[in-house]
């Protein structure tokens, strides 16, 4: 099987010239590119032509659902909470929908194999527990926020809350595609009011992965907690006075895990 993730940062930089900040809002879609110059051309050609078309056709019409508008308003409440972690309960409250926490699971490894919407697992080192657990919500690209936010890029960059999730989205969105390639598994650790954005377990090599956004009053507690409950793990600090966003998103996921 031949697995063809998002484009990476570094693919739509040498293929477009992209900067950082275009990708972080614009995301990786290739087919896109051409329409950053017309915002609202390029939100309706991703909303209409991508999203939609996707929906419609490669999981609706491939797989049996029997409730598609569920699944629609599950995709539209993960790109507005993607990076926060959120109870099956409190989705369904959102969704004032009538269901159950196995259906919206369901939907939620739909979308994941669409490209689309991934629920991380709570890293607990045992699998059993990881697949009980509260689902971090992640988009696997971030034009898939920022297309349906009504915010152009210079609106988004004003808006400290929106650009520090994007941050961590695009973050999340480079470790989630890799996942996906089947190079490395991807969680996320909390424990209280102690939490690691994600964890990334390749072999027997666990490496909890801190991302400095600038979203929130941000410490490494979380870090410190994870690393006295699971022996041996590696750390790694994206932004701040870590590796910088920039040089993180422009190399591939394995190059961290082996350094």
């Amino acid at each position: 099987m031949l697995r063809l993730p998002h484009w990476s940062f570094a693919e739509m930089r040498e293929a477009f010239g992209f900067s950082l900040e275009q990708y972080l809002f614009y995301g990786g879609y290739p087919g896109a590119a051409g329409l950053i110059r017309e915002p609202e051309r390029w939100a309706r050609y991703v909303a209409d032509s991508l999203i939609e078309t996707t929906i419609s056709r490669d999981v609706l019409l491939l797989t049996r659902v029997d409730k598609p508008a569920l699944l629609r308003r599950l995709f539209d409440l993960g790109y507005r909470y993607s990076g926060q972690i959120l109870s099956y309960t409190k989705m369904l409250g959102q969704l004032q929908e009538a269901g159950n926490s196995t259906t919206l699971a369901h939907y939620l490894d739909l979308l994941a194999g669409a490209g689309m919407l991934v629920g991380l697992q709570k890293y607990a080192g045992a699998t059993a527990r990881s697949r009980g657990s509260i689902p971090k919500l992640q988009v696997l690209n971030t034009a898939l926020m920022t297309a349906q936010s009504k915010l152009a890029l210079e609106e988004a960059k004003a808006d400290r809350e929106f650009w520090g999730r994007l941050v961590e989205s695009a973050a999340g969105a480079h470790l989630a595609n890799a996942a996906a390639a089947g190079e490395c598994e991807l969680f996320y650790w909390r424990e209280r009011n102690r939490e690691v954005d994600f964890v990334v377990r390749a072999g027997r090599t666990v490496t909890a992965i801190e991302v400095k956004s600038g979203r929130r009053r941000e410490t490494l507690a979380g870090m410190d907690a994870f690393a006295g409950s699971f022996k041996g793990v590696r750390r790694l600090l994206v932004g701040g006075d870590g590796i910088a966003l920039e040089e993180f998103l422009a190399k591939p996921v394995r190059h961290w895990l082996a350094a």
